[in-house]
């Protein structure tokens, strides 16, 4: 039979390695994201640039967009004219 002493002792010495375990396996942890984190910080921010410029509209787009409409409009004013005059609705 073992003593309560002995028993305190080696409860003592396993929650210790338990303590000192996670402090190794949350390290290790840390220093890997930090080094996947670093490692892909440029393909990141690559991506991002090419998201903003998806996003973003230049004024050379913008004057093309907004010239299409106006082409789109008077279209379909011309075909509404050409249903008046044969008498029918727009």
């Amino acid at each position: 039979m073992t003593s309560p002493v002995r028993k305190l002792t080696i409860l003592v010495a396993l929650a210790s390695a338990a303590l000192m375990l996670q402090g190794c396996l949350v390290g290790a942890v840390v220093g890997t994201a930090g080094a996947v984190v670093g490692g892909t910080a440029k393909a990141t921010g690559a991506v991002i640039g090419a998201g903003v410029d998806a996003v973003t509209t230049s004024d050379e787009e913008t004057r093309a967009r907004r010239e299409r409409e106006q082409r789109e409009w008077e279209r379909k004013q011309r075909r509404c004219e050409q249903r008046q005059r044969q008498g029918r609705d727009c």
